[in-house]
């Protein structure tokens, strides 16, 4: 599961519903709604080294994404809507990096 900010992440995945809809897979977010984390594939913490995100093992080492939030504490933003879908870890970088960009251009302007 990679982790990010709430106002990055929600920038995110009204990037990836808009450029690449069946990109975007399961998002959980923290009870506080200060954190979103993506489901992504098995091994993507192995190689996962974008700034201010954290990328951990959540759940066993199977393509399946389970029905309950596999994150105690958490629920489901967007829920699993196919038991093998998770974001591409490809597709989710470059839209945490648009979103960064967004972000920072709008606090720029205030």
């Amino acid at each position: 599961m990679v982790t990010v900010p709430a106002r990055q992440g929600l920038e995110a995945v009204d990037i990836l519903r808009r450029t690449a809809a069946p990109a975007v897979g399961p998002v959980l977010h923290d009870g506080s709604c200060d954190t979103l984390g993506f489901l992504v594939p098995p091994g993507t913490a192995a190689g996962w080294d974008l700034p201010g995100s954290a990328c951990t093992q959540t759940w066993g080492r199977g393509p399946r994404v389970p029905a309950e939030p596999p994150v105690r504490g958490t629920g489901w933003l967007l829920p699993p809507e196919h038991p093998h879908r998770v974001t591409d870890p490809a597709v989710l970088r470059r839209a945490l990096g648009e979103a960064a960009r967004l972000i920072e251009a709008a606090d720029s302007r205030r």
